[in-house]
């Protein structure tokens, strides 16, 4: 496959489900991955072995921008991943949840990213997981924090590709959401239907994805030369993942 001389990756969210099989994928086709793991992580001699288990390192550059935008100018990585996101749950438990909220990562730390990733001469593309749904009209914290984030990429200047997945589940995801699975079963029964009676596109946009599935997805776009700038729904990163 064709990288258009995409050699290094630099993987921002890498410890979550998506962000490990998104590090795993790239190592697989060849690509030196970065994955990024918080310096107060209590797991990271754990997150440390398991990416080297998938053929990648790890950077641990805390939340800093000057210090992210100078770990950029060192890697100088060709495309960069925010695979970045927070739950409720997280946000209830956090010792100062203003910190934790979806405003503060969902949003916060990718705009960390999209200003340290400007800093480089050669700018990177530029791979935000986003969510159906959002937009303009889209309303409630957490549709309003990536909505907010996919403009300020959009009006960054760098290459970029905006993923907007349905619900992403799978048997091999480490954390039990159980409201996710519950709902992502009853939003597939619903598009199935919809497949059913016609309604190909709506099937489509709502059908969940595994990890997988979205790595394979998120990767082959990154990787394409020939990949336009813009919003890729799930049917799109299916279609990319076979």
């Amino acid at each position: 496959m064709k990288t258009d001389g995409i050699t290094k990756a630099f993987v921002a969210g890498a410890t979550g489900y998506v962000g490990r099989n998104v590090a795993g994928e790239l190592a697989r086709r060849g690509v030196t991955v970065v994955a990024h793991v918080r310096p107060d992580s209590p797991r990271l001699a754990e997150f440390e072995a398991l990416f080297a288990s998938l053929g990648a390192g790890i950077d641990v550059t805390p939340w800093d921008d000057a210090a992210l935008a100078a770990t950029f100018r060192k890697l100088r990585p060709a495309v960069i991943f925010s695979l970045l996101g927070t739950t409720r749950a997280r946000i209830r438990k956090a010792a100062d949840p203003r910190r934790a909220d979806y405003e503060a990562v969902d949003y916060g730390l990718t705009a960390m990213l999209i200003r340290a990733a400007k800093t480089l001469e050669t700018k990177p593309r530029f791979v935000y997981l986003s969510a159906v749904g959002v937009g303009p009209t889209a309303r409630g914290a957490y549709y309003e924090a990536r909505w907010k984030a996919e403009s300020e990429l959009r009006a960054s200047g760098l290459p970029h590709i905006i993923a907007r997945p349905s619900f992403i589940t799978g048997p091999d995801r480490e954390e039990d959401r159980a409201f996710e699975k519950i709902a992502a079963g009853s939003l597939n029964v619903a598009a199935g239907l919809a497949g059913a009676f016609g309604f190909g596109k709506v099937r489509d946009r709502y059908l969940s994805l595994t990890g997988p599935e979205i790595a394979r997805g998120l990767v082959a776009l990154a990787l394409d030369p020939a990949t336009p700038g813009g919003v890729y729904e799930t049917g799109a990163l299916r279609e990319r993942a076979r």
